[in-house]
């Protein structure tokens, strides 16, 4: 597959933006790996192929095992994670597909992120998750390939 173009955080020198907010949904508290299988999942589900390239590369970097990476599609199947990172992820997969339902983001599915996580933690959730759905936009509109460079 052929890019459209240059990467537009690139073009436009977005980076040291992009940079602040991934230092920031970073520094919140919550587990490296529960943000490497927030941001793997929502990168299957918008289809970006840089990111879950780039995804399951630094979670396995990280220390995660492949049975946990193969089963993140089917996290709510498999018994390789904790009701923390499930909470996570039902967080992420809502927080992802906002248009799908008249309420994008149950109640239930909030409360059982909070019962997990402090406002501080949860405020990392979202924003990983909306930066992670940034990152896919981002790539899958100009058709980035995997495996993709990170400057």
């Amino acid at each position: 597959m052929q890019a459209r173009m240059n990467n537009p955080a690139g073009v436009l020198d977005a980076t040291p933006a992009i940079n602040l907010l991934y230092k920031a949904a970073h520094s919140g508290g919550v587990p490296q790996g529960t943000l490497e299988l927030v941001h793997l999942r929502a990168s299957q589900i918008n289809g970006c192929s840089a990111c879950v390239d780039s995804g399951a590369r630094s979670a396995k970097k990280n220390g995660e095992t492949d049975e946990r990476l193969f089963a993140v599609a089917a996290w709510r199947e498999s018994t390789y994670f904790t009701d923390a990172e499930r909470a996570a992820l039902a967080l992420a997969e809502c927080a992802t597909r906002l248009a799908d339902r008249t309420d994008p983001v149950p109640d239930a599915v909030w409360d059982e992120a909070a019962r997990h996580y402090d406002e501080k933690q949860l405020a990392a959730l979202v924003l990983w998750v909306a930066t992670t759905n940034f990152f896919n936009r981002l790539n899958a509109t100009t058709r980035q390939p995997a495996p993709q460079t990170w400057g």
